[in-house]
């Protein structure tokens, strides 16, 4: 079985591959502090009863893969284990200025999203720590695309700075004219960032179109998705284990 590690800046996603079908994932909270040995401690209990034949990892936080490489190497030595980084076979040409720049995360989906839709181009909007609009071509090369504060992080930043106003629990309202604080607080929070990723997507298609004569599919992914799907207007697609099924196909890549 595969073990598939996504570490990003707030959460981390593990997922157990047989074959091509993910069986069991988890998500727990990153600590970019936490140590080598602690990190076993957290994952070692979840994987206890399966039989692992390969590891594969992408990592958004530079501290905790260098703690993941030497968990590795000391409780895993035996294990055939994919990194994502420069030098690793993805298939996934970068289009762009300074490819260095590109988080693993972005070139995990892109692979994933060409995969699953392959007749044209895609959108993938990544609801993260930040929100991520990753662009891809028909021929699975990464454009580019936008990057925008994340739901999470930008309700704190208001909460923090705004004297009066609090944090709130993140669902839907029921109208988008809010009838009191929490309401008003939510509604700005769910509509506006569904009506922020619906704008970009609507600019970004135009480009596609005169491009490729082809309208994209936008495909969403990242642990606050769900907050969005419904209410987006351009959101066609939900594949909240994106990441993990891109870690899969990069490590066949790699085997």
């Amino acid at each position: 079985m595969l073990l598939a590690i996504d570490v990003g800046n707030t959460n981390t996603v593990l997922g157990i591959f047989s074959g091509n079908d993910l069986t069991r994932s988890w998500r727990v909270k990153t600590d970019p502090r936490n140590t080598a040995d602690e990190l076993w401690l957290q994952f070692g209990g979840l994987v206890a009863d399966y039989e692992l034949t390969g590891l594969v990892v992408c990592s958004t936080v530079p501290s905790t893969l260098r703690e993941m490489r030497t968990m590795i190497n000391s409780y895993f030595p035996d294990l055939r284990t994919t990194i994502v980084e420069p030098g690793i076979k993805t298939g996934v040409p970068l289009l762009v200025d300074n490819p260095k720049e590109i988080g693993a995360d972005r070139i995990v989906n892109t692979l994933a999203a060409h995969t699953l839709y392959p007749f044209g181009p895609a959108i993938v909007v990544d609801f993260g720590t930040s929100t991520n609009l990753d662009v891809v071509s028909p021929k699975g090369e990464f454009l580019g695309g936008a990057l925008a504060p994340g739901i999470e992080i930008s309700v704190d930043a208001l909460a923090a700075r705004a004297a009066q106003l609090r944090k709130v629990e993140l669902i839907r309202p029921k109208s988008v004219i809010g009838k009191n604080t929490v309401e008003a607080l939510q509604s700005g929070t769910i509509y506006g960032f569904a009506g922020q990723v619906d704008g970009l997507v609507h600019r970004i298609t135009a480009e596609l179109v005169e491009s490729y004569n082809q309208a994209p599919t936008v495909i969403a992914t990242g642990g606050l998705a769900p907050l969005v799907v419904g209410i987006s207007e351009t959101i066609e697609h939900h594949e909240p284990d994106l990441t993990l099924t891109g870690l899969r196909l990069i490590y066949e890549r790699n085997a």
